[in-house]
């Protein structure tokens, strides 16, 4: 490979960095952990979890530098096939519940285009609106049943304005105090008992929105070997430079809103911190517009990208996942011939109807939620128990690869101690476990029971299907 196609650390660190991070992470933490409370939470998650997690990934992709499947390959080959097809299972699995929420996500920032405001979205009856979010959902299946993925280029634009929106509130939020001393800002409390937050039922029962926000990162895998330089040295150093940042901005966007939005107004009641889960992000670009005596420009700006990533990704979360499985030869020898038909457009039809009945049911199912708000912040926290599954997988693969070390030689190696390795893997492992399942629990019954039986049916779902082939292929010999 000549040295202009290589990529440098820094350039990997911020290719790391734009993927992962969002002002919805920021938003988040906020308005899940008590405000500037959650700045403390952030900097032992990046360190003792994302930073191993990332470098995991490294070695992974090192060892299985010509394989192109990524977690499902890496779990092919250092176990078999059977657990690949698991591990593939899982990773579409999770997308279920991410597809159910994009449609409501595209709608409520359609909403703030048009109306410019929270109240109207979160009056309308909660049976309309999931009314109106199962209509978005379908044309996109019927999008991708004709073989159509024109917004894949747009997901990724919108990917990016989101990314540079997110750093445009931080430089502008701290500029505005400079420039309109009057704004109305909150006064920030930096004492120590104040930071440090109480380690109770509900602290522990978000750590999944955590975990949720730094995961993902095995999709840079297959960058390690392409770095200029010894990669044993650049690999470690790019990661740990793109967690520094991510970790600068989650600090400094919690500072941002802690300027903006006061925490006892935020967590005044259960509804309050509902609207504000559901809302926040656009009241703190509209608050910054007004800031900057410019209006509702901002804010508008930000549901624009918003309402564009949102959609782009659901048609994109619907084909993409579902492809990744199917069209995997080891996983389709599991999966009941059915699900592997194509219309002729290549789409896998009777595979995008099942992502129909189950992603359709979990819309359906929010019906009886009390409001649109509600159902947002429900998805949310549905999505940061589900999704962080497939990263178990990871965690999986990396330990099995540690255990056969000496069968897949590679250039880079997290750390040379086999018992350290080991350590980090499965503490890695039973920490997004313990997250997920501690995840499920909600003082709102009905919330518990979606957070509850959506894992357990989609778990049951993958176990059955290779049941179903094994008689299918039976009956046929």
């Amino acid at each position: 490979m000549d040295s202009e196609k290589k990529i440098k650390w820094y350039m990997l660190a911020f290719m790391c960095f734009s993927t992962l991070w969002g002002f919805g992470n920021v938003a988040n933490g906020y308005m899940y952990f008590n405000g500037t409370q959650v700045i403390f939470s952030w900097i032992w998650m990046f360190l003792l979890y994302f930073v191993p997690y990332a470098l995991m990934v490294g070695e992974l992709g090192s060892a299985f530098k010509d394989l192109g499947g990524g977690v499902t390959s890496w779990v092919q080959e250092t176990t078999g096939s059977k657990l690949a097809y698991y591990a593939g299972w899982t990773y579409w699995a999770c997308h279920v519940t991410y597809i159910a929420s994009k449609g409501s996500g595209g709608l409520k920032a359609l909403s703030w285009m048009i109306f410019q405001n929270a109240e109207t979205y979160d009056t309308f009856p909660t049976r309309y609106v999931q009314l109106a979010t199962l209509a978005v959902f379908l044309f996109f299946c019927w999008v991708a049943s004709r073989g159509l993925n024109p917004l894949k280029k747009l997901a990724t634009l919108a990917g990016s304005s989101m990314f540079v929106m997110s750093i445009l509130y931080i430089i502008l939020m701290f500029a505005a105090p400079a420039i309109n001393p009057g704004g109305g800002y909150v006064h920030l409390d930096f004492s120590l008992h104040k930071l440090i937050p109480t380690f109770d039922l509900t602290y522990f029962t978000n750590l999944s929105i955590l975990v949720f926000a730094v995961g993902g990162i095995e999709k840079i895998s297959p960058y390690v070997n392409k770095m200029e330089g010894d990669a044993s040295k650049e690999f470690p150093k790019s990661m740990i430079f793109a967690a520094v940042m991510v970790m600068v901005c989650a600090i400094f966007g919690t500072i941002a809103m802690g300027m903006m939005f006061d925490p006892k107004v935020v967590f005044a009641s259960a509804d309050s911190q509902t609207a504000y889960i559901a809302n926040g992000s656009y009241w703190a670009f509209e608050k910054l517009g007004q800031y900057y005596g410019i209006g509702n420009a901002l804010m508008m700006v930000y549901a624009a990208c918003n309402a564009i990533g949102q959609f782009s990704t659901l048609v994109v979360s619907i084909d993409a996942p579902l492809r990744m499985l199917l069209d995997d030869k080891n996983a389709r020898q599991y999966v009941p011939k059915q699900l592997l038909k194509q219309n002729k457009y290549g789409a896998y039809i009777n595979g995008i109807w099942m992502v129909v009945i189950l992603s359709g049911a979990i819309i359906l199912v929010q019906i009886a939620m009390p409001g649109a708000a509600g159902v947002l912040a429900q998805l949310n926290k549905l999505n940061s128990v589900c999704m962080p599954f497939r990263y178990l997988w990871v965690f999986f693969a990396y330990i099995m690869l540690r255990r056969k070390s000496e069968k897949f030689p590679r250039s880079y190696r997290f750390v040379k101690s086999q018992g350290t390795a080991a350590f980090f893997g499965w503490f890695c492992f039973i920490l997004t476990l313990a997250c997920c399942i501690m995840g499920m629990y909600s003082p709102d019954t009905k919330t518990m029971a979606l957070n509850v039986i959506t894992p357990v049916v989609l778990v049951a779902l993958g176990v059955i299907l290779p049941m179903i082939r094994k008689r299918q292929d039976q009956e046929a010999a």
